[in-house]
């Protein structure tokens, strides 16, 4: 109760601070090309779990995770902007490109840490950002990754993990537009801000409980 009270309290601040950033910087987004390297040992994973502001800082705790790179992709506008993005009409959703290193952390162990990561019963939101924007989906790169994720889904609707039903999207890898400069690495560059210690701070602490085994070090 005195969470919820709190964050009734707290949104419409939090939702300023989320939002501020589209009046700053506005460079054109650019066009990532995915990193399947077998020779270099890389691959990527690409999901969204709400604000890419909280799935970047999480992930890039992983060991076996070199890159996370904010962006948006599953829309139809060609190098939308964050404005554009938030407005909801674009389709695009915030995600991620995390990439890693398979022979030290492999897709399944990715999906895993994308389900700690965020709430997947909500549909269309995570918690006070709210649109088709923050929508959770998993944007398979080849027919294996779409396999183990429906399998994952599967397994934890049969084992009734959640209350609710999983209501993530399943969907291919198609565009992904990296975001803005100022989106990447956004929590390191700013831990004080107040959506990154009332959001971030909390989800990101209970992260690295569940990974203290696989944590960077």
């Amino acid at each position: 109760m005195m969470r919820l009270l709190f964050l009734l309290m707290s949104g419409v601040m939090l939702q300023a601070a989320c939002l501020q950033a589209t009046d700053s910087k506005t460079n054109q987004t650019q066009l990532f090309t995915a990193s399947v390297d077998s020779l270099a040992g890389v691959d990527t994973a690409t999901f969204a779990g709400g604000c890419f502001w909280c799935t970047e800082a999480q992930f890039q705790q992983l060991a076996g995770v070199d890159t996370v790179i904010s962006g948006y992709t599953g829309g139809n506008v060609a190098h939308p902007t964050y404005k554009q993005v938030t407005s909801g009409r674009t389709g695009h959703a915030e995600a991620i490109n995390v990439v890693y290193r398979p022979a030290e952390i492999s897709y399944d162990e990715l999906l895993e840490a994308f389900f700690i990561a965020h709430d997947p019963t909500q549909l269309n939101r995570q918690g006070n950002d709210i649109g088709t924007q923050y929508r959770s989906a998993i944007f398979y790169h080849d027919a294996a990754e779409k396999e183990k994720a429906e399998y994952y889904i599967r397994r934890l609707t049969e084992e009734k993990v959640y209350d609710q039903p999983i209501v993530t999207e399943l969907a291919p890898y198609t565009d992904f537009y990296i975001a803005e400069d100022y989106h990447q690495n956004y929590y390191n560059l700013n831990p004080q801000q107040a959506y990154c210690q009332y959001v971030i701070v909390p989800k990101l602490e209970k992260f690295k409980e569940v990974f203290k085994e696989r944590l960077k070090k």
